[in-house]
């Protein structure tokens, strides 16, 4: 039987248990995105220190080829390493195929199949009527589900301050409802400044001044100036202004925000686009709106939905490169194949290549 672990509950838990004494299927659900990247982080690092070395990265919808899960799961690594299988359903919606394949995996977890293999399947939250399907009960009832709970507007200031003191720092409660305000409730945007106070200040009490000029501070605005130019298919700007980032010192995990969390929105879009649905839902609850929109819709038109995946691996394997972790076919320099990717987004033009 599966069972629902507290996101917090699981990451006490691996502190002193191995992942695969926890499970060998992970099910991580849920619709604010920064919450969903840390769980399946966190998952993902544990695997690796379990000796889990091979890793197989699939994004799949309703018209993907499902025997790519499948295969993942039957093939035996020839220097027999332990496998990680990262499954994102950004859809929710599998089609006939991939609930087929879903509950194949489940038949697997359930007798024991998967040997030296764990996974970790990624899914938005589930409406009433698709929590009902077959499929999904059965992903539910084998694996280990993690659903990270929303951060209200309420609650906003409270987790800022934890986060903050994981810095070491420290920030008065009328200032922490302050940054609340200025981020509108949006984690993603919170979580940046709570990295950039990390990065500009040291530990102790900050000062409630400084901690307002700097997330006033129009260099922020020149990260989604990035983002933007990149939506509008700008390659010449985005190139510019990303090198007048790196050249200004702004911190490369900041910048790798703004680019890669709007992959994993398109991603998610195009693959509902795909799958016949409209868009404009999640649009609305990803809180986009003018401009942003308009862009997000032309970059949708100008690159095809089948090249999503390959955008969204190129963003992984930099995640992996900020992180000093070397990955086979990329430069060395993630600065320099954050332009490509950006590039790449912009351009529309051999998005499909490595």
């Amino acid at each position: 039987m599966g069972r629902r672990l507290d996101p917090d509950t699981l990451a006490g838990q691996l502190q002193t248990t191995p992942i695969d004494q926890l499970g060998c299927f992970f099910v991580v659900s849920g619709d604010e995105p920064l919450l969903v990247i840390e769980t399946i982080d966190r998952l993902r690092e544990a695997a690796r220190q379990a000796g889990y070395t091979d890793r197989v990265n699939l994004v799949l919808d309703a018209r993907s080829d499902w025997t790519e899960l499948d295969a993942a799961l039957q093939n035996i690594s020839l220097f027999g390493d332990r496998r990680l299988v990262s499954l994102a359903l950004p859809s929710g919606k599998p089609g006939k195929t991939g609930a087929e394949a879903l509950q194949r995996l489940g038949s697997l977890v359930s007798s024991g199949s998967l040997v030296d293999t764990l996974v970790i399947a990624s899914l938005p939250r589930l409406d009433k009527t698709t929590r009902a399907t077959k499929w999904a009960q059965v992903v539910f009832d084998t694996g280990t589900t993690l659903e990270p709970r929303p951060v209200d507007r309420n609650s906003l200031p409270h987790w800022i301050g934890q986060r903050l003191a994981r810095q070491g720092q420290r920030l008065a409660r009328v200032e922490l409802d302050w940054m609340a305000d200025k981020v509108e409730g949006n984690l993603l945007a919170a979580h940046q400044e709570i990295l950039k106070l990390g990065l500009l200040f040291p530990e102790g009490e900050l000062q409630p001044e400084a901690v307002r000029q700097a997330v006033l501070n129009v260099a922020r605005y020149d990260v989604f100036g990035l983002r933007d130019a990149m939506l509008a298919g700008n390659a010449r700007r985005a190139l510019t202004i990303l090198q007048g980032l790196r050249a200004e010192g702004e911190a490369l995990p900041l910048v790798f925000w703004a680019v890669g969390d709007e992959i994993r929105i398109l991603a998610r879009l195009a693959a509902i686009k795909a799958a016949g649905q409209e868009t404009g839902s999640e649009i609305r609850r990803q809180r986009i709106f003018g401009n942003r929109e308009q862009g997000i819709h032309q970059t949708l038109n100008r690159i095809p939905s089948g090249q999503w995946p390959a955008l969204l691996q190129h963003a992984h394997d930099i995640d992996r490169l900020i992180k000093g972790l070397k990955t086979p076919g990329r430069l060395d320099d993630p600065w320099e194949e954050l332009g490509r990717l950006a590039v790449r987004v912009a351009g529309g033009a051999g998005a499909g290549n490595r």
